[in-house]
């Protein structure tokens, strides 16, 4: 469901931000030293990549989310359009008459045509 990937997208949003404010409140605790000037040298650029790359899929399982969403609102409206067009509703039918075909095929048999047969063009329609 497009809505599920919608909302997994938010609380993923949601908790990159966490990610964020919980390393910022941390502060540096590896000190300004020479091994933690070389940490921090390595880890400042890869943490900003971090909370970027998890904001950024955040965004696309959103993104996929709402996709799936206006795919499936579209399905829905092409296919009850469609089935307008054939003077029904969509959505399945027990009935075994309830597809056009089907039910053209029935009331288009002769009386003594064998069911299930096609149905006998007269020669002078034109096909």
């Amino acid at each position: 469901e497009g809505r599920e990937f919608e909302k997994i997208g938010r609380e993923l949003g949601k908790a990159a931000g966490a990610l964020e404010k919980g390393l910022a409140a941390l502060g540096a605790p590896w000190g300004t030293d020479q091994p933690g000037s070389a940490f921090a040298a390595v880890y400042g650029p890869s943490r900003g990549e971090l909370i970027g790359g998890l904001r950024g899929l955040a965004d696309r399982v959103g993104q996929v989310g709402a996709g799936l969403h206006a795919m499936a609102e579209r399905t829905t409206d092409t296919d009850t359009s469609a089935a307008s067009g054939f003077g029904g509703s969509a959505g399945p039918s027990s009935s075994p008459t309830a597809s056009p075909i089907a039910s053209a095929a029935v009331h288009s048999q002769d009386a003594g045509a064998t069911p299930g047969a096609a149905p006998v063009v007269p020669k002078d329609m034109s096909v």
